[in-house]
């Protein structure tokens, strides 16, 4: 059930699907592509803000993560499908400039897809709360929301080419 983003990376990273539930930055399926105009406004200045505040401190920020979740919380989890945004993942990777495309190793073969779609892209990691067991470990949609309805399925391992 892991993911690996590796190729032309400073950092190969092992991403894990089952654990992101917890995870504060993961998005409910269907408000992920209500106002992507302004969520993507919102996704690049947060982006922009981070970074500097990252360069001026020095000090690598650590995913958020929930606090320990009450009963009713616990519940309402099982209740939504989830998608993760990637570009988190990948700016840890730290994308070597050369990248300008990446290989998606899936269950039905290879896809590659442009290195900038891979950034304007969310996981989806959960149906109901639980992780994808048929088709998963992750689904790959584009934040505009133009393969909504044939997400790219399966995804194993993300090669930046």
């Amino acid at each position: 059930m892991i993911v690996p983003i590796i190729g032309n990376v400073t950092y190969q990273i092992t991403m894990d699907p089952t654990v992101w539930i917890f995870d504060d930055r993961k998005i409910i399926l269907e408000e992920a592509f209500l106002n992507t105009k302004k969520n993507e406004k919102l996704d690049d200045t947060q982006a922009a803000q981070e970074r500097w505040e990252r360069a001026i401190s020095g000090i690598q920020s650590k995913p958020p993560v929930n606090r320990s979740l009450a009963k009713h919380e616990r519940e309402n989890i099982l209740k939504y499908s989830y998608v993760m945004p990637i570009d988190d993942f990948l700016n840890h990777a730290e994308i070597k400039s050369v990248a300008k495309d990446v290989t998606l190793i899936t269950n039905n073969g290879e896809v590659i897809i442009p290195l900038k779609d891979l950034y304007d892209s969310y996981l989806l990691f959960a149906i109901d709360g639980k992780p994808l067991k048929e088709d998963g470990p992750v689904h790959l949609f584009y934040k505009d929301g133009s393969n909504k309805e044939k997400p790219i399925k399966g995804i194993k391992k993300i090669i930046v080419n």
